[in-house]
């Protein structure tokens, strides 16, 4: 698959189109929301924020889709029996008050309403993340978390998509395996994340279609000799021709990858069976992996023209990349993988 490289400038065009298409290892695009020229209803700008290890792991979210705004906390126990526990803040038509920042490499993000609070600050190569949030889970206990995400490696999953239509488009940003130090604490309970724990930011603005469907894998772990190693593969709506949003990351290194495929399971009635092992493959044998699901997170919900099918799958991978005529071995190493379905 031949892939086109991004050059710096702005992200769109005087319509609001995307002025080029394809990929980046930084973000070298301009995104100013005030380009877009499309309803600002249709307008969706999030931080996503995903730190773990083998045993726990947290889940943060802020998010401006135009129509809703959404903070959210959940929380993982990976630990037999695998469970977690979620909850999220809603408001009516934010339509850009938040605001997000136009870019991950400066700005915060504040969020706040009564005793719940969330501050993504960013420092040079950190983030710090600081979320109270009373009331939490089924036993009502306060939750809160600080924490600090700092960076590996330089380079990032950057991907400008197009949609099959005027000015709607996605500009996203992926930044893996980033070391985490802090911790949760949800009642009494303490979740220690300062030893074997990374982090992912999904960083994303566009203009979405209203119907559509996501595949994402990411995987932020460290190899046998202590370097970290991950990826972020992902594909399934607009128009990818240009590039795939597939990057393996070892130490400080970047590596692209072509085209991939997440199969899935099915069952007996032919649905997707989340729970059993997942096959990844690579064009060209670039990627053999088997994901062994531990916990699956099912949310989303039907609100008349406004539907969510979020499938979000923890587990293990094991197998091989093979890039550049080098092979890395993964073993066992935590991850998550999804299939999220919209109309929205």
């Amino acid at each position: 698959m031949e892939q086109h490289k991004l050059v710096e400038g702005n992200l769109l065009d005087e319509k609001g189109n995307l002025c080029e298409k394809g990929y980046s290892f930084c973000p070298c695009k301009k995104y100013n929301r005030n380009d877009i020229k499309v309803n600002k209803f249709r307008i969706k700008e999030w931080d996503y924020y995903y730190v773990g290890n083998k045993e726990r792991g947290l889940a943060l979210t802020v998010a401006d889709n135009g129509y809703m705004a959404l903070a959210s906390v959940t929380v993982f126990d990976f630990r037999k029996p695998a469970k977690y526990v979620e909850k999220s803040i809603m408001s009516a038509f934010p339509l850009g008050k938040l605001g997000l920042p136009s870019t991950s490499e400066d700005g915060d993000v504040e969020w706040k309403k009564g005793k719940i609070s969330f501050s993504f600050i960013k420092n040079k190569d950190k983030r710090r993340l600081i979320v109270s949030f009373p009331s939490f889970g089924e036993k009502k206990e306060d939750f809160h978390c600080d924490l600090t995400l700092t960076e590996t490696t330089p380079h990032s999953m950057v991907i400008a998509t197009p949609f099959d239509k005027k000015g709607h488009f996605y500009y996203n940003q992926k930044i893996n395996n980033q070391k985490v130090l802090g911790y949760a604490k949800v009642g009494d309970e303490l979740i220690d994340f300062s030893n074997n724990t990374y982090g992912v930011l999904d960083w994303g603005r566009g203009v979405w279609t209203y119907k559509n469907t996501w595949y994402w894998s990411s995987l932020n772990w460290e190899d046998e000799n202590g370097l970290p190693i991950g990826f972020n593969l992902g594909y399934g709506f607009g128009d990818t021709s240009a590039a795939s949003e597939n990057v393996f990351f070892h130490g400080k290194d970047v590596y692209k990858l072509g085209i991939i495929k997440m199969d899935i399971p099915l069952d007996s009635k032919g649905r997707d069976d989340f729970l059993s092992p997942w096959h990844f493959r690579g064009e060209e044998g670039s990627v053999d992996l088997i994901f062994t699901p531990v916990l699956r997170r099912k949310g989303g919900g039907n609100a008349l023209i406004i539907i969510s099918k979020q499938n979000q799958i923890f587990g293990t991978f094991s197998g091989k990349v093979i890039i550049e005529g080098k092979e890395f071995l993964i073993k066992d190493y935590p991850g998550f993988a999804e299939k999220v379905f919209n109309c929205w």
